[in-house]
């Protein structure tokens, strides 16, 4: 029930539809049913009052028929047309709130699902949703009009006869309903097999230049064969249930039929029933079968919408672990004072990545961050934004927790340079816009400026109009940087965290691209994480980071008059370079 009323959510903006689509399929099972009805007034009665009253009625009788299968096509279109645009509309319904769930998730969800698999719900599951959508109500209404109908009428043309019917189809619905349990199961792991292969080829595909590099092709083919070969067999267990399922269906249809010779020549001969009655009767039958067979292929229908629905709901329903408290506050007049209050935190319940880190940040200040990779540094960083919450402590920005602050404005205020630089399918103009969507023509070519890219634009063919390719592809790593650094002058932020942002530049790119960060950081409070100590001379306080917490603070002299772990990878830093 709880999934019924999920599903049913969606059909409320489409009620009028809906509606009209039952409507017309009422008027459709109706002009289905009467047409026996017809025929067996029409041999009964009007066939026997001579030929004159056959000519005098047959023209009006030609007109109504005439009449009844119009109204039949205007309801079957109406049925096909619109009936599948409201699915198709419920689809892009569902899509849509699919994909804004997955813009709310916290970064532990990402961090434990593929994004293959995400890619697999969002668009193959959706698609057999939305064909159960349109086809599942109106199938079942349709079919069941007929069946009820064609069954009175087959009880009032002889009761006996029907019976031993109903007791065959009885048998037939039991044999349903138990080979519909077993497929359940089977289409819920075909969706699990191919959400594998959907994560199989975005996994290849997004690190082409990876398996390229190392001339991996033939491990990555086999890697896909058994995500392949497993979606096959999947699929072959799939395709035995269906055989047994349709197969099954067919022999009682048989049974059905056997069933109506056998007891109608009985009764025939005993004179219960006349030939011409016996007529009808056959034509019922199949009226009384047709709606079985569109059921029983409906199943198959429904058993994939049901598990693509199922795996729709296992996202939506997954609640995103950061979230705007009910009294969250905007964040406003933003100074960038920033503390970090007796901060621990870990991952899924295990060892602490960070304990007990004690930090204040004056407004305006730039810190450094130091230290050996896994200390915890750009873990650190992440809870500002909170893109993870602190398990201990508070991290507070201008003395306010920011679990107390709404997301959007918190985040608002920061802005992040990484060292994995991430660019849209797009042009340049409109990555560099990414930082302020509403920003006009000036905006961005001052951004540009200040993050010394400007010069390389113009140069190009297409100016800002240059398409970047596929996650930047068309640029170099040091130009990429440039673009996300002016993205982050557009943003312009009060806080800045610069995560490694140069360390896998070469020297020539590093130098410009150092210089507009200074730029940048000047009169921000700024987070620096560094692997080369060169870049980090001027901060304001250097933090030496490793497993156990803060191991050593101060500027660049007196860190190096310490002569220990901060001077210990200076010179090492600097004795590889004179080496």
């Amino acid at each position: 029930m709880h999934v019924f009323k999920k599903f049913v959510k969606y059909y409320k903006p489409y009620q009028s539809v809906f509606w009209m689509d039952m409507f017309c399929a009422l008027l459709v099972s109706a002009v289905d049913l009467a047409f026996p009805q017809i025929l067996n007034w029409a041999t009964k009665d009007l066939f026997a009052h001579g030929a004159q009253a056959i000519y005098r009625i047959l023209p009006w009788m030609a007109i109504g028929l005439l009449v009844m299968y119009f109204l039949r096509f205007l309801g079957r279109y109406y049925i096909t047309y619109q009936g599948h645009v409201m699915g198709a509309r419920m689809e892009s319904d569902m899509r849509q709130d699919l994909f804004d769930h997955f813009q709310r998730l916290s970064f532990s969800y990402y961090d434990r699902n593929n994004t293959g698999e995400m890619m697999s719900k969002l668009v193959s599951d959706l698609f057999d949703i939305s064909e159960l959508a349109h086809h599942g109500p109106e199938n079942i209404f349709i079919s069941l009009l007929k069946i009820l109908g064609s069954f009175a009428l087959l009880l009032w043309i002889n009761v006996p006869m029907t019976l031993i019917l109903a007791a065959v189809t009885l048998i037939m619905l039991l044999f349903c309903i138990d080979q519909n349990k077993k497929m359940r199961a089977v289409f819920m792991d075909n969706r699990r097999k191919i959400a594998g292969v959907n994560s199989r080829v975005q996994d290849s595909l997004a690190g082409i230049r990876v398996v390229k590099s190392f001339a991996n092709e033939e491990l990555e083919q086999k890697k896909f064969e058994k995500s392949n070969l497993e979606f096959l067999d999947s699929k072959e267990r799939n395709y035995r249930r269906m055989g047994s399922y349709h197969a099954g269906n067919n022999f009682f249809q048989g049974i059905l039929f056997t069933t109506v010779l056998v007891s109608g020549g009985y009764f025939v001969a005993r004179g219960d029933i006349l030939l011409t009655d016996l007529a009808v009767y056959a034509l019922y039958i199949n009226i009384f079968i047709n709606p079985i067979d569109v059921l029983i292929e409906f199943t198959e229908m429904f058993q994939k919408g049901y598990s693509g629905f199922k795996r729709f709901l296992e996202v939506v329903e997954t609640q995103p672990e950061i979230v705007d408290a009910p009294d969250a506050q905007e964040l406003t007049d933003v100074q960038g004072t920033i503390d970090y209050q007796n901060v621990s935190f870990s991952y899924d319940d295990s060892s602490n990545v960070l304990q007990n880190i004690q930090i204040h940040i004056e407004a305006g200040k730039t810190i450094a961050l130091v230290g050996p990779s896994g200390g915890g540094k750009t873990t650190l960083c992440s809870l500002l934004p909170r893109f993870y919450d602190v398990t201990e402590g508070s991290v507070s920005v201008d003395g306010k927790d920011v679990r107390s602050l709404t997301l959007k404005s918190l985040r608002s205020a920061i802005g992040i340079v990484q060292q994995d630089v991430y660019m849209f399918g797009g042009t340049i103009r409109e990555n560099i816009a990414y930082g302020k969507p509403d920003a006009t023509m000036e905006e961005i070519i001052e951004a540009a400026k200040n993050a010394n890219i400007h010069d390389f634009i113009v140069s190009l063919p297409d100016g800002y109009d240059t398409d970047v390719g596929e996650r930047g592809t068309r640029l170099s790593g040091g130009q990429k940087q440039r673009l996300s650094i002016a993205r982050v002058f557009l943003k312009n932020p009060k806080i800045l965290i610069l995560d490694e942002a140069t360390s896998a530049l070469d020297n020539e790119s590093e130098q410009h691209i150092q210089q507009s960060l200074e730029r940048l950081a000047k009169n921000r409070t700024t987070i620096v994480i560094a692997h080369r100590l060169s870049t980090i001379r001027n901060a304001d306080e250097i933090l030496v980071l490793d497993d156990d917490g803060i191991q050593e603070r101060g500027d660049h002299k007196t860190l190096l008059a310490k002569n220990g772990i901060y001077a210990k990878y200076y010179n090492m830093q600097f004795e590889g370079l004179e080496a």
